[in-house]
């Protein structure tokens, strides 16, 4: 996995999660005879470096009429090598993010216990080599203003939004396909995947709204679970557009915790002596782009991109040195990018996380939302809760508050209700403390046959960190494959600490 691919996994996963909402339990509709196609060479290099094959496996557009249209997932695979246990399928994140290369990606951090499964990567129905949706090519955009305000800047999120919903959903079929977008979906094509390999179980690793999908897919096919590892879960009695606006809290918290270090560091950084000095400074930053955003290297840091850069990197206490960097290339004129930001702008000018963040849009529209049936209809709503943020989030409040998704203009919905979320089945849950746990805990009650592995650091996503180049958790390393690898849950709840 290339580091482009890695951040744009990990900016997608940081910035949105699907909302697990309590509803009626939908029946596991499964398919008989899933058919897969012969395995054959991975169009992707590093995935045949990894030794992987590729395949695609059929399944229903629609569950509920399993013989009607059909359409393709895609799949690789690398071959256990030892003592095998079974297959272990993984999910990135996202919505949105494809997940081909994501199970190979992890046999450096799972060691041994890699050699115990099939790894089992797919890309999620409609996104990457599965079967795709496409949306029309996007209009001329208009011409940006040099000086603005946060009201104008908010009226263009919401043309952008109407365009987006637009060429997405009038373009051929697609409605008739986006209809059926959803989690529920997602973790059904999982089990037609297990089926169409023959086997009896399925172990599983998500991360983000990966770790969602392995929820649902726990309560969809509860007997055909082996292993499950769920890695920074949602609220499952939260809304998508309520897990934005409850994020805007910690993320203000993490922004402290960041300012205090940089202040440790101002002969460097030259940032501000105090953390409430160089908490001033970012949050002029962002005011004055509501004013006169900054275009760095052609790129125009609007309020909500520049507000996405620093949520992106302040969630990952492993980043404040290159959050320090971007903010102090930032704030000098003119403005001349370092290594960091540089990288930061190369991502947003990458197709891979455009084609993420439409992506997302799919599942975040086509999964039920706020309240049980949509996300705000009104865009005044947004307005309205952006404003009221400032005063306590002032840095993050009008990004998490702002319309996020064009799900106020999708009117292909969801054609069933959520799942219900509430059974014993054992999984293994990781948690950082600075990211949701309060969420997480809900979703530990629901899962009753789960235990709880608290990480004491600032980051979204516990396990394999080093792997993403990050500061890695030897304890929850530890700790999830010796449960991959034939273990049993812990007894009780745990804390994992650097």
């Amino acid at each position: 996995m290339s580091t482009r691919a890695r951040l744009t996994v990990r900016v997608v996963a940081a910035g949105l999660g699907v909302a697990l909402l309590p509803g009626l339990a939908q029946p596991a509709t499964a398919v008989t005879n899933p058919t897969i196609t012969v395995w054959g060479a991975c169009e992707d290099k590093q995935l045949r470096r990894a030794g992987a094959q590729c395949a695609k496996v059929r399944v229903p557009l629609d569950y509920d009429e399993p013989a009607g249209r059909t359409i393709e997932i895609a799949v690789s695979r690398v071959k256990a090598s030892g003592k095998r246990r079974g297959i272990l399928l993984a999910n990135p994140g996202g919505p949105g993010g494809v997940g081909l290369g994501f199970a190979s990606h992890l046999r450096a951090t799972l060691k041994g216990v890699a050699d115990r499964y099939d790894l089992i990567g797919f890309d999620p129905r409609f996104l990457g080599e599965s079967t795709p949706i496409t949306c029309g090519k996007p209009g001329p955009k208009p011409e940006q203003p040099r000086v603005t305000t946060a009201r104008r800047e908010f009226e263009e999120s919401l043309r952008a939004a109407r365009d987006t919903a637009r060429r997405c959903l009038d373009k051929g079929d697609n409605r008739e396909l986006l209809a059926h977008a959803s989690t529920a979906n997602v973790a059904r094509d999982m089990d037609a995947v297990r089926a169409a390999l023959g086997e009896r179980k399925l172990s599983f690793f998500g991360v983000s709204y990966g770790a969602d999908l392995g929820a649902v897919y726990t309560q969809l096919f509860p007997g055909r679970v082996d292993r499950m590892v769920i890695d920074s879960s949602s609220d499952p009695g939260a809304t998508q557009y309520e897990l934005f606006r409850q994020s805007g809290e910690p993320l203000e918290r993490a922004l402290d915790q960041w300012a205090r270090w940089a202040a440790a560091r101002h002969d460097r950084y030259r940032l501000g002596r105090t953390g409430a000095q160089v908490r001033a400074a970012v949050r002029r930053l962002v005011e004055g782009a509501e004013r006169r955003p900054p275009v760095v290297d052609g790129v125009r840091l609007d309020p909500a991109v520049l507000r996405l850069l620093l949520r992106q990197l302040v969630q990952h206490g492993e980043q404040d040195e290159a959050l320090a960097g971007v903010v102090r290339d930032l704030v000098k004129r003119p403005v001349r990018p370092g290594p960091h930001l540089r990288a930061m702008l190369d991502l947003l000018r990458s197709p891979e996380l455009a084609d993420s963040m439409v992506g997302a849009t799919f599942f975040m529209c086509g999964d039920a939302g706020w309240p049980a049936g949509g996300w705000p209809d009104d865009p005044e709503t947004y307005w309205r809760n952006m404003l009221r943020s400032r005063a306590a989030q002032p840095v993050f409040g009008p990004l998490v508050n702002g319309m996020m998704a064009p799900c106020a203009y999708w009117d292909a919905g969801p054609r069933e209700p959520v799942t219900a979320i509430g059974n014993a089945v054992p999984v293994l849950m990781l948690q950082a403390r600075s990211d949701n746990l309060d969420g997480a805990l809900v979703l530990h009650r629901r899962l009753r046959g789960s235990r709880l592995l608290t990480a004491e650091i600032r980051a979204h996503g516990v396990y394999g960190r080093g792997a993403d180049g990050g500061s890695p958790l030897p304890c929850a390393d530890r700790a999830v494959n010796a449960y991959l690898g034939g273990g049993k849950l812990p007894g009780k709840d745990f804390t994992c600490r650097p």
